[in-house]
């Protein structure tokens, strides 16, 4: 049997499409922690590193945070091998095939981030989380290791574009709504669908600022041959914190992460299969 035929069968099967959906709401409620700690940072400009990791420390940090820690685990690793699965042969009701070519992309990319915040969940739930350094940290060794490869600057100049190129993705997620393509609202309230159109779109655009940021401090560091410079989520929204009017736009910012994660949990139940 074809690999692609077994994929389309682990894909359809129960089991799979149950974990992949309560995985996809963990994802959700990450990006709702992370609206959380972006008002934090307008509140007294410091707390905890507003990205992926820093929720998950949040949710270690509570009353039940081992065991919490334990489900958004397991959640967020089912979350991240369905979009495996999805890669390989999901969204075939797309008709055109750069469309499908490309969400499939995104799906292996989310498929990275998704089981990289689950291994991150189980290294802290055993007390070894802190291990690795914070997101920001991390992006800046590996862009000094580009910067010291031959043509560094070069590559690192093109990871910028490839970051703007997902900026610019995302808003037109946002604007044209073809995040609606992959749901199927019949599974859904009646009436629901206008609520999961708008908490998407405002998601999207929210996203595709902060992408955009994170592209920008990129690229500075490719032009300054920095890796201080760059940075991923957290640095993003410090940054747009710093600007003039800063916590107007973080607060505009963290409403419309706050609106993609409850997006997340309408898309959860009735993304199609």
């Amino acid at each position: 049997m074809p690999s692609s035929t077994k994929a389309t069968e682990a894909r359809h099967s129960k089991p799979v499409q149950v974990l992949g959906r309560v995985g996809m709401a963990c994802y959700g409620v990450v990006h709702l922690i992370i609206a959380y700690l972006a008002i934090r940072i307008v509140a007294s400009g410091g707390g905890q590193e507003a990205d992926g990791r820093g929720a998950i420390t949040e949710i270690g940090s509570t009353g039940f945070g081992g065991f919490l820690l334990w489900v958004v685990a397991v959640g967020l690793i089912a979350y991240g091998l369905w979009q495996a699965l999805m890669a390989i042969n999901g969204y075939q009701w797309i008709d055109k095939e750069r469309r499908r070519t490309m969400k499939r992309v995104a799906s292996a990319a989310r498929c990275v981030m998704g089981i990289s915040l689950g291994v991150y969940a189980i290294q802290l739930a055993a007390g070894s989380g802190s291990q690795g350094g914070s997101g920001d940290q991390q992006q800046q060794e590996f862009t000094a290791k580009l910067l010291a490869l031959p043509a560094g600057p070069f590559l690192v100049g093109v990871l910028a574009v490839v970051v703007l190129g997902v900026a610019v993705s995302s808003a037109a997620k946002g604007i044209r709504k073809t995040f609606l393509d992959d749901l199927d609202f019949s599974s859904l309230p009646s009436g629901s669908r206008r609520w999961v159109e708008r908490l998407g779109r405002v998601g999207y655009l929210a996203k595709s600022v902060v992408f955009g940021v994170v592209g920008v401090l990129i690229g500075y560091a490719a032009f300054t041959h920095d890796p201080g410079q760059a940075g991923g989520l957290d640095a993003a929204l410090r940054t747009l914190a710093d600007q003039p009017f800063g916590p107007v736009l973080l607060i505009a910012v963290a409403a419309g992460f706050a609106a993609f994660g409850a997006y997340c949990f309408g898309a959860a139940w009735a993304h199609r299969k």
